[in-house]
């Protein structure tokens, strides 16, 4: 029986053999290399099938071994999706929006960093974050993502940086009209293990923490 390519269906023959000793086949029409068997496992995990179980609560160690491959392989499957992600761009005009800061770790547990990030109260689509310090700079990033909306209202917190940037005409500080946000904070936590309150689990990297967010908020 031939054996056949797994690109084009083309007739495979020997080719060597891997370090491992696995025989290596050639294909005669397109010329690409493969093995018949693999004793690893990454090349037959579906990124999309992993990143919605690590959006589900997952965590990276959790997730390699259900499906039997290292931790670093599904760093890179996640890292790969995110790179087909983009942030939507342009909302409708005169919509409200909600800006709201939550706290996580970055490589260690006394190493504090904020999530601050906007959400359209309609749709409960997010504009744009940002994973840094709660100050001016980080904070204006957001607002500044918002203001380029042409927005009706703006709620946040009773935080004293948001004066300074959002104009007063669209500005509503109030504790009490953030609800939207401050849900989706626990949905957050929730769904994504590194954000997850009094546990061992939090981000190495804020590279990775900002993939994360990116999956989660525009996949």
């Amino acid at each position: 029986m031939k054996n056949l390519c797994k690109a084009c269906q083309g007739e495979l023959i020997k080719a060597g053999k891997q370090k491992n000793g696995t025989q290596r086949y050639v294909c005669k029409q397109c010329r690409k290399y493969q093995q018949l068997d693999y004793k690893n496992n990454a090349c037959q995990v579906g990124t999309s099938s992993l990143v919605n179980i690590y959006l589900e609560g997952c965590g990276i160690i959790s997730l390699g071994r259900i499906f039997g491959i290292s931790p670093s392989t599904v760093l890179n499957k996640i890292k790969q999706a995110t790179n087909q992600v983009k942030k939507p761009v342009k909302f409708p005009p005169y919509q409200s929006y909600e800006i709201d800061e939550m706290h996580t770790f970055v490589g260690q547990k006394d190493r504090q960093i904020w999530i601050t990030y906007a959400m359209e109260r309609t749709s409960k689509q997010v504009v744009d974050f940002v994973v840094g310090s709660r100050n001016k700079e980080n904070l204006a990033h957001v607002v500044n993502s918002i203001l380029a909306n042409n927005p009706k209202r703006i709620y946040t917190d009773h935080l004293n940086i948001y004066p300074t940037l959002i104009p007063k005409g669209v500005h509503r500080p109030s504790r009490f009209m953030t609800n939207s946000i401050e849900r989706l904070n626990l949905t957050l936590r929730t769904h994504l293990k590194r954000l997850s309150r009094k546990t061992i689990c939090y981000s190495r990297s804020k590279h990775l923490l900002e993939a994360s967010l990116q999956l989660y908020f525009w996949q």
